[in-house]
């Protein structure tokens, strides 16, 4: 993974540990390169991606495109956490194998509201996806997660 030296990195490790046995960790998602100004999230496509025509399910489109968004968002607001408020999806092109890539960048920002855009595309550059995101800011921080081994409590 690739990241931006401005790219706070305490909030990138609280994000990675609250990722771990999530459904962001089920999809297989993995961040290939991180700045404030854009994130690219790959994942490769399994069975368990697919819908019952084999293709590619338009909620695996939606989940990553949504993650790839929230940690964008996230980064512009490490001291908060933001929940999606909005999602609008096209559906460009099917797929049903290989690396998908997710493209987010921030598009509008206020005190309590964001707005991103992402774009899937195969590893070849074909669009199969876009959407938007509205994200709003809590005024609390992403909880720490324990660890499974974690005796505090």
């Amino acid at each position: 993974m690739d990241t931006n030296a401005v790219v706070d990195q305490a909030a990138l490790r609280r994000m990675e540990r609250a990722a771990k046995d999530t459904f962001w960790d089920y999809l297989g998602c993995q961040i290939e390169s991180l700045d404030t100004e854009k994130a690219v999230v790959s994942f490769d496509i399994q069975p368990h991606h697919l819908n019952l025509i084999g293709i590619l399910h338009g909620g695996v489109h939606a989940s990553v495109i949504d993650s790839t968004m929230g940690l964008i968002v996230m980064l512009a607001r490490p001291e908060s956490s933001v929940v999606t408020i909005n999602l609008n999806m096209n559906y460009v092109a099917p797929t049903k194998q290989g690396k998908v890539l997710v493209t987010a960048n921030i598009i509008h920002s206020t005190r309590k509201l964001i707005t991103a855009e992402a774009y899937a595309r195969q590893e070849t550059g074909e669009l199969l996806a876009f959407g938007t995101g509205t994200f709003r800011v809590l005024d609390k921080a992403i909880p720490e997660k324990q660890d499974k081994g974690d005796s505090r409590g």
